[in-house]
């Protein structure tokens, strides 16, 4: 079999695949085979039928029909591999030359991912935000950790804000209640939930056994954004009491002796996370800095199944949460045109951003290994919140496995544009992020003879 190429624009190719007869009487037998095998012929047995008697009764041309039509995917598969082509597309196959007992000649039109020219990573410099830990930012991981180890006393006060709450609810409308909108005994905090609008307001003030009604919308459902009536019963009011920044409190929510060493440790753990958070700024500029620099031709067909895609989980999402698609729109304060313009865009950007990935992976012969791949689907096992035994049995039954090296690759890609350019900090200080680790700390702050973080 050989296989030839022929460009027919930046983002189409041309693929001609000439098979000698000779290859192809393989999958003549097999068509012979199949096809006797569903026939009944007296005297013989299903499947032994000879080649003659099954061109008698069905013809030479059905067979040569079976055998093509089985030999086709294989062929293009085979032709792919080798001219190393990657599709973007369904290809449009024709089968230019077929007759028995000549070479057979097989053309198929795809749309591939385009050569670019990509800039000077170099002469790209971004600014990212300081990581400068404050006294807030403990703070707000102090109070995190006691209100881990917080206890709730019961009071006989009218309920505000911060206030742990039992309620009941009952929804109605023109006085019929509503059955899926009825809920007892449920938790509640105030200052802290967005369940419905007014809600805060009609809890606060009110006693254990105190009710109040008022009128909302609710969110889901059928009746979702038609106005109803919410009686809600507070059945208990209780106030969280945080334990003292004490010895005792740091010895028990940590392993730490004193409350200066859980500061100095948390502080530690702030700023590593305040690298990352770095990190991943700056990947995301460096790269959109790149796909602005790069007119990128693209596949229209791709463009238009990635937008007709990306607006559906849109209206997807909206229906789950129960809002109108113009809603929606009235809160981003856009029109449908302007929507449509910013999706299309955005669609583009992240084409041609996937693509400059995939051709810097190719270029630079980046490669993965077992353990790389694992360490990746446990990660997004735990974003995910799933069972990581049932993550990975989901990616294994659906071919996701190529995903996931995808990403793997695209990352190790990205790292390496990054790694190039040149970051600063507001502060004017450069961050060299090939010495960060994925634990935060920077090389030089590792001991010598501790474990790498895993990547």
């Amino acid at each position: 079999m050989k296989s030839t190429t022929e460009t027919l624009s930046p983002t189409r190719v041309k693929l001609t695949i000439e098979v000698p007869f000779e290859e192809f009487k393989t999958n003549l037998d097999a068509a012979y085979k199949t096809i006797g095998s569903q026939i009944t012929i007296p005297g013989f047995r299903k499947g032994k039928v000879p080649a003659a008697i099954v061109d008698q009764r069905v013809g030479r041309t059905a067979v040569l029909d079976e055998a093509i039509n089985s030999a086709l995917p294989g062929w293009y598969s085979q032709a792919l591999q080798d001219t190393n082509i990657q599709p973007l597309s369904q290809p449009e196959i024709d089968l230019a030359k077929f007759v028995d007992g000549e070479p057979i000649e097989v053309t198929a039109e795809l749309d591939v991912r385009p050569e670019l020219d990509l800039p000077d990573v170099s002469t790209i410099e971004v600014t990212v935000e300081d990581s400068t830990v404050t006294d807030d930012d403990v703070e707000e991981q102090l109070t995190a950790l006691r209100e881990r180890f917080a206890t709730f006393a019961e009071i006989d006060r009218p309920a505000t804000e911060g206030d742990f709450l039992t309620i009941d609810l009952s929804a109605s409308q023109n006085g019929e209640e509503i059955e899926a909108a009825q809920a007892a005994g449920m938790p509640y905090t105030i200052g802290k939930a967005t369940m419905l609008d007014g809600l805060d307001e009609a809890v606060t003030g009110l006693s254990a056994g105190e009710s109040k009604t008022f009128t909302t919308q609710l969110v889901g459902g059928d009746l979702a954004g038609q106005d109803v009536d919410v009686s809600v019963t507070v059945k208990d009011v209780k106030e969280q009491q945080l334990p003292e920044l004490d010895e005792e409190f740091a010895q028990t929510a940590s392993e730490f002796d004193t409350i200066d060493e859980l500061r100095a440790d948390l502080v530690d753990r702030v700023t590593r996370g305040k690298r990352m958070e770095q990190a991943n700024e700056a990947r995301d500029l460096v790269l959109d800095e790149i796909v602005s620099k790069i007119d990128a031709p693209l596949p229209e067909a791709l463009v238009a199944e990635e937008i007709t895609s990306r607006r559906e989980q849109i209206e997807q999402q909206l229906a789950m949460a129960g809002v109108e698609f113009q809603t929606y729109l009235d809160d981003e304060e856009q029109t449908v045109d302007e929507f449509e313009a910013d999706l299309e865009k955005r669609v583009r950007d992240s084409l041609v951003a996937q693509f400059v990935l995939d051709q810097i992976v190719a270029n630079e012969e980046f490669g993965i290994d077992d353990a790389e791949l694992s360490q990746h689907i446990m990660r997004r096992a735990q974003q995910s919140g799933e069972d990581p035994n049932s993550y990975i049995q989901h990616i294994m039954e659906h071919n996701h496995v190529p995903d996931m090296v995808s990403e793997v690759l695209r990352g190790k890609a990205l790292a390496s544009l990054v790694e190039s350019a040149k970051v600063s900090d507001k502060s004017g200080n450069v961050i060299e992020l090939a010495k960060l680790r994925v634990d935060g700390r920077y090389e030089d702050e590792v001991d010598d003879t501790e474990a790498p973080a895993e990547a």
